[in-house]
């Protein structure tokens, strides 16, 4: 039997994990590894680590709120899905009022540290991806196939927030982190779709998935954008901003990428498409560490 000493501690775990289940602590990990990348790409002149700190925890805090208000939205959904209905709000062991308060609270403090500690444009897109992520890709994964491409948006977002944030300004620099990732993220958003197609079908989300049960579609459009997402990665080298050590690497990574893909339009099931996210997830840190290692 457990000591009533013990319980007290336990219970802070306890409510630990479900804060970090509520923000999807290890999604906000991907975006401020992106935000990094952005910010190391855009940054010119003396390191400045208040500036970069300001950075990283503000769009931290951002995708943090935003995770917490979309699963505040979906609680009912998520209660429906084997995948999702141990989270904190519909396993019961979260009120959905304190998720709402959590999810306002992380996302207006996070776009307050980007405008007082890096500049307003990165505020503003920091906004902007709350705004797409919770009240239109959100809702529209009710209603249309389509949300993947306007979820990709916000996911594109946090390498951009990280270039104005250091650079305080758009070009075409910035602009091409924000298509790689675009394009990245549509292969391994549609293997997840499939190998997760049934719960999504029980949740009720109109996924790309529910009127393709062979496949076909599905794992026809992830080749399409893997073979798109090659070029793009090539474009840095091409207009002078990476070394032709990048271009050769980038090839070299896309090409595998690629061979993912082929494998999941020749077979079609769901060790292929997770062979698929699993190489996404490869793919990504070793494409944008070879952005920053050869950068001029």
């Amino acid at each position: 039997m457990k000591s009533a000493a013990a319980l007290p501690e336990e219970r802070k775990h306890a409510l630990l994990d479900d804060v970090l289940e509520l923000v999807k602590a290890r999604l906000s990990l991907l975006v401020l590894m992106t935000t990094l990348v952005g910010f190391l790409l855009g940054w010119r002149g003396p390191f400045n680590w208040v500036l970069l700190t300001a950075t990283l925890l503000g769009t931290a805090l951002c995708a943090g709120g935003a995770s917490a208000l979309n699963q505040w939205w979906e609680r009912d959904v998520d209660s429906r899905m084997k995948r999702t209905r141990d989270r904190p709000l519909p396993a019961s062991r979260m009120l959905p009022q304190d998720a709402l308060l959590f999810g306002l609270f992380f996302s207006l403090s996070g776009i307050a540290i980007l405008a007082l500690f890096a500049n307003q444009r990165s505020a503003f897109l920091a906004f902007i991806t709350i705004a797409i992520y919770v009240l239109v890709y959100t809702p529209m994964k009710r209603i249309s196939s389509l949300n993947t491409l306007v979820g990709a948006i916000p996911g594109a977002l946090p390498p951009l927030i990280g270039w104005v944030a250091a650079r305080g300004n758009y070009n075409i620099e910035g602009c091409l982190l924000f298509a790689t990732l675009w394009f990245w993220q549509m292969p391994h958003f549609l293997a997840i779709a499939w190998m997760y197609k049934d719960d999504y079908a029980d949740g009720g989300f109109v996924m790309l998935t529910a009127n393709d049960p062979e496949g076909r579609l599905t794992s026809c459009q992830a080749l399409l954008y893997t073979l798109f997402l090659v070029p793009v990665t090539l474009l840095p080298s091409m207009l002078g901003f990476n070394s032709f050590v990048y271009f050769i690497g980038a090839l070299a990574l896309g090409l595998a990428f690629t061979a993912f893909a082929l494998r999941f339009i020749s077979q079609r099931n769901r060790n292929a498409a997770r062979n698929l996210f699993f190489a996404s997830i490869i793919y990504l840190p070793l494409l944008l560490g070879l952005l920053v290692a050869t950068k001029k």
